[in-house]
């Protein structure tokens, strides 16, 4: 159980007051550190679509530019769309999109230097890439997924490092 005596929380979840309600979390008291989070995720495509992409002929366009910019853009947006997020400021993200014979695989690197981490941006960079790819490939394949979005490793903070079972510790810089 957490305890937060500054704001009187005494236990429990950290996002719930005395009374029951959400709540944004006080982090002033939490000391600065170097934040980092990764996060996958794939969207599952019909081999048509995957050709299209691999030969570069999406009827709308660059698919994966398009996607990469607009995971990078939700990274810097996700207080605007996480009530209970904190506004942080980002030092670095990176969405890498790689074409498999399944679909395309979603990585996200997000850093900062602040009092709480990035998971959430990192998670939200994942989860955008894939709408706007999705948005980009609809007229090849109504049916693609987005699938298996998670946190793969953070860094930073009290806890330090956690990487997911089964997960490798490689990724975007």
């Amino acid at each position: 159980m957490n305890s937060d005596p500054a704001s009187g929380h005494t236990g429990g979840l950290t996002h719930i007051d005395e009374s029951g309600a959400a709540r944004m979390v006080d982090v002033s008291a939490k000391d600065v550190s170097a934040r980092t989070a990764t996060a996958t995720g794939r969207v599952l495509l019909a081999p048509e679509a995957v050709a299209v992409l691999r030969s570069g002929e999406v009827p709308k366009g660059d698919a994966l530019g398009v996607a990469r910019i607009a995971g990078i853009m939700g990274a810097k947006r996700t207080p605007d769309l996480v009530p209970l997020c904190h506004p942080i400021a980002l030092h670095g993200v990176k969405v890498e999109l790689t074409v498999v014979d399944t679909g395309v695989e979603i990585t996200a690197r997000v850093k900062t230097a602040d009092r709480t981490g990035v998971e959430m941006e990192a998670l939200t960079a994942v989860a955008v890439a894939g709408l706007a790819l999705i948005d980009m490939i609809k007229a090849v394949d109504p049916g693609a997924v987005i699938t298996d979005v998670k946190v793969a490793e953070k860094t930073g903070g009290k806890t330090g490092r956690w990487t997911r079972p089964g997960e490798s510790r490689s990724g975007p810089g």
